[in-house]
C-alpha cells in the first residue's frame, strides 16, 4: 500500500468547487493527474509566470472578465490554471503571509492542510535547538514544514508520492531560494531510507474520502508505523491531531499541544527528548507550560474570577497545572473553567470578572441585559447543550444598548448555570 498524499489535488481554477462527474470518485482523481492542464510546468514557463503576476490579487467578482479578456491572447487551460494558483494563493496568505503566499505554489489540499508558518517556524527552531542539522520530511505536502526546516538552517529530504504535491513542495523551495537545503522526491514514504539523517518528520494524512479521520491507525501513513520511523532516528516529531488521546501516545514520546492565537492548531509527539513529558505551547511567543503530574484541582464556589484556558491547555490535560497557578479551583469537575477570588496574570488563561450567577433561564438573562443597557453580548459555552447564537437572539433585547457583556453557559457543581461578566482589565 501506497501512504501519505494529503496535498493532493488539482490546480486549475473549477478543482477549489469538484465538478459533478458521472464516473466513479477514482475516475475523477485519476482524470485530475491525466489532465495536463494540473501540470506545473506550464505555470513555471516565462508565459506562465507573467500570467500568475498579471492575475495576482483579482477578486473573485472580477475573474470571469479577467479570464475572458487574457483567453484572447492565452491559451484558455493555461488562463484557468493561473488564476486558481491566485486564488490558492490569497487562501493561503492567512498561513503563510502575504509576501510568501504570492511567490508560493499550492494545491486545494494543500492550502486547507499544509501547517501554518508560525508553527511550523516554531517546531524548526526546537528541532535546531536539539542540534538537528539534517530532517527526512516524511509526508511533506506542499514544503511548508521543509520551508521553516530551510530556513532554520536544516539539510532537508521533503518526500511524497503524489506528483502536483511533489511538484508544488519543488517549485516553493524554488521560489523561495531554499532549493540548496530541500531536496524533493516523489516517492512511497514507506520506501525511503532515512538513515543518516539526524531527524525524522512524519506528517500523516488525517483526511479521507469521508472527512476527518480520529483513529490514529487509520492515518495514512499509520500512526504504528510513523512510530517506529521515529524510533529509528536520534530525533522525531509526529505532527497528529489535537484530539488524539492520551492512551495513545507512545509511553517514550513527549505530547505536545500548539495553539495559535489562541486556535489549537496541533499535537506533536517528539522522540529523542522528554519521553512521558506533556507540554501546552502558546504561540506567539512561544509560552510553553509543563506538566507536572498535578491532581486535578478541588471543586470550589464561583468566585470573582472566571479563568478560560487556553485550548492548547485543556486538550494537555493541564489544567490543574493553570489551578495551581491562579490560586483557584474548578467550578464544576467535569468543566474547565477556573475560578479565583484574585486577579492573576496568566499567558495560559483569560480571564473574565463575573457580576452575576443565575440558574439557566432565558427571561431572567434578558431583564438582566436589558436592566444593565447590554447590546453587545458575548456567549461562550461548556457542558450545555444550548446553541450561542440561539441564545444571543432570544436574550438580547431588540432595543439594543450601547455596554457590553459576556455570558457563559456552562454546570456549577453539576446545575446548569449562567454566569455574566466582562473581560477583566
Amino acid at each position: 500500500m501506497s501512504y501519505c498524499s494529503h496535498g493532493a489535488g488539482s490546480l486549475q481554477a473549477g478543482a477549489l468547487k469538484p465538478a459533478r462527474h458521472r464516473g466513479s470518485r477514482r475516475a475523477v482523481h485519476r482524470l485530475a493527474h491525466n489532465d495536463p492542464v494540473n501540470d506545473l510546468a506550464p505555470l513555471l514557463t516565462p508565459e506562465g509566470r507573467a500570467l500568475l503576476d498579471e492575475v495576482r490579487g483579482t477578486a473573485p467578482a472580477d475573474e470571469l472578465a479577467v479570464a475572458t479578456r487574457l483567453r484572447r491572447s492565452h491559451p484558455a487551460e493555461l488562463v484557468s490554471a493561473a488564476i486558481g494558483q491566485a486564488r490558492l494563493r490569497q487562501r493561503a496568505v492567512a498561513k503563510f503571509g502575504a509576501e510568501d503566499a504570492e511567490r508560493m505554489f499550492f494545491t486545494p489540499n494543500g492550502v486547507e492542510q499544509s501547517t501554518r508558518a508560525s508553527v511550523a517556524t516554531y517546531r524548526a527552531e526546537r528541532l535546531r535547538a536539539l542540534g538537528v542539522t539534517s530532517v527526512a520530511d516524511l509526508c511533506c505536502g506542499i514544503g511548508g514544514d521543509a520551508i521553516a526546516l530551510a530556513r532554520a538552517g536544516i539539510r532537508v529530504l521533503a518526500v511524497d508520492r503524489d506528483p502536483p504535491t511533489a511538484a508544488a513542495a519543488r517549485a516553493n523551495a524554488g521560489a523561495l531560494g531554499l532549493g540548496e537545503l530541500i531536496e524533493v522526491r516523489e516517492d512511497d514514504v514507506t520506501q525511503v531510507s532515512t538513515d543518516g539523517y539526524d531527524a525524522v518528520f512524519v506528517d500523516p494524512a488525517r483526511r479521507g474520502g469521508r472527512g476527518r479521520i480520529f483513529d490514529p491507525e487509520a492515518y495514512s501513513p499509520p500512526l504504528s508505523w510513523a512510530v517506529e520511523a521515529a524510533r529509528a532516528a536520534p530525533h522525531a516529531a509526529l505532527k497528529v491531531a489535537p484530539g488524539i488521546p492520551h492512551e495513545a501516545v507512545p509511553g517514550d514520546a513527549e505530547a505536545e499541544w500548539i495553539s495559535d492565537g489562541g486556535d489549537v492548531k496541533e499535537a506533536v509527539l517528539w522522540f529523542g527528548t522528554r519521553p512521558g513529558a506533556v507540554r501546552a505551547t502558546l504561540l506567539p511567543g512561544p509560552r510553553t507550560l509543563l506538566g507536572t503530574g498535578l491532581p486535578d484541582p478541588q471543586v470550589r464556589p464561583v468566585g470573582r474570577y472566571l479563568y478560560e484556558p487556553d485550548g492548547a491547555v485543556i486538550r494537555a490535560h493541564l489544567v490543574a497545572e493553570v489551578a495551581e497557578e491562579l490560586n483557584g479551583g474548578l467550578i464544576d469537575p467535569t468543566i474547565a473553567y477556573v475560578t479565583s477570588d484574585e486577579r492573576h496574570e496568566t499567558p495560559y488563561a483569560s480571564a473574565y470578572e463575573i457580576t452575576d450567577q443565575l440558574p439557566f433561564n432565558v427571561k431572567k438573562l434578558k431583564a438582566l441585559l436589558r436592566e444593565r443597557e447590554v447590546g453587545i453580548l458575548t456567549v461562550k459555552k461548556r457542558g450545555s447543550a444550548v446553541e450561542p447564537e440561539e441564545l444571543r437572539r432570544k436574550a438580547l433585547p431588540k432595543g439594543q444598548g450601547s455596554k457590553a457583556a459576556t455570558v457563559f453557559l456552562t454546570r456549577v457543581a453539576g446545575a446548569p448555570t449562567m454566569l455574566i461578566g466582562a473581560p477583566a482589565v
